[in-house]
C-alpha cells in the first residue's frame, strides 16, 4: 500500500515516460521501425528470426537486447540501489541518457543502425535508475506490468477488497504519460525526422542540469 508520494516524484515519473514515449515512437518510425523502450518484443522478433535462419536480423536484435542490458549495467553501476531516493548520482545517469540520444539522433540521421543501439542503451539506463518507490514497482519504459497491476487493482475492487487508489493513479499517470509522449513524438517526427530526438535529449539534459544544482545545495544547507 503506498501512503504517499512526493510532488517531485509525480513530476518525474510523467517526465521520464513522456520521454521515453516519445524516444519509442521515433524509434518505431525510423528507418529500423525498431522499437528500443522494452525487451519482451523485441525479444520474439528474435526467436522469429532465429527460426527462419534470418541471421543478419538476429543479431541486429540481439544488440538492440545487449544495449539495453548495458545501458542498465550503467544505471546500476551509478546508482547502486533500486529504491528511488533524493541524493543519488541521477544527474550523472540522466547527463550519459542524454548524451546518448544525441548521438542516436545523429546515427539514426543517417540510417546508421548504431542510432537503434544507443537509443536502446539510453532507455534501458532510464528503466534502471528509478526501479521502486514507496513500495511501488516504477517503470517509465514499459507498461506491461502497469497494466497488469492495474487489472488486478480493478479485480480487487470488484471483489470487494481495499484498492491502493493512489498506486492506479500512479500507474494511469505513467501510462497516460508514455503514450502522450508517443503522440507528440510522433508528430515532431514529421516535421523533424531523426532529429526529434533532440527534443527528449535537450529536456533529460536540462533535468540532470537542474537536479545536479539542486543536489549541490541540498548537499551544502546539510553540512552547514
Amino acid at each position: 500500500m503506498i501512503y504517499k508520494l512526493e510532488r517531485w516524484a509525480w513530476f518525474g515519473g510523467a517526465m521520464l515516460a513522456g520521454n521515453a514515449g516519445m524516444v519509442n515512437a521515433v524509434a518505431l518510425r525510423s528507418y529500423a521501425h525498431q522499437a528500443v523502450t522494452h525487451a519482451t518484443g523485441t525479444t520474439s522478433l528474435l526467436s522469429l528470426a532465429a527460426a527462419h535462419q534470418e541471421y543478419t536480423v538476429l543479431a541486429n536484435l540481439a544488440i538492440v537486447l545487449l544495449s539495453f542490458v548495458l545501458g542498465a549495467a550503467v544505471g546500476g553501476f551509478l546508482i547502486q540501489n533500486a529504491t528511488l531516493k533524493l541524493g543519488r548520482r541521477y544527474g550523472a545517469a540522466l547527463l550519459i541518457e542524454s548524451l546518448l540520444l544525441a548521438g542516436a539522433a545523429v546515427l539514426m540521421r543517417s540510417h546508421n543502425t548504431l542510432g537503434s543501439y544507443l537509443a536502446s542503451a539510453a532507455c534501458g539506463l532510464q528503466n534502471a535508475m528509478a526501479s521502486t518507490y514507496s513500495g511501488a514497482v516504477l517503470r517509465t519504459t514499459h507498461l506491461s506490468g502497469m497494466f497488469t497491476d492495474i487489472g488486478v487493482l480493478a479485480g480487487h475492487g470488484l471483489r470487494g477488497l481495499g484498492v491502493d487508489w493512489i498506486r492506479f493513479r500512479l500507474y494511469t499517470m505513467l501510462i497516460g504519460s508514455f503514450a502522450l509522449g508517443g503522440v507528440i513524438g510522433s508528430l515532431l517526427f514529421d516535421r523533424f525526422a531523426a532529429d526529434t530526438l533532440y527534443f527528449p535529449a535537450a529536456l533529460i539534459g536540462l533535468v540532470a542540469a537542474v537536479y545536479t544544482i539542486y543536489a549541490h545545495f541540498k548537499r551544502r544547507a546539510a553540512s552547514s
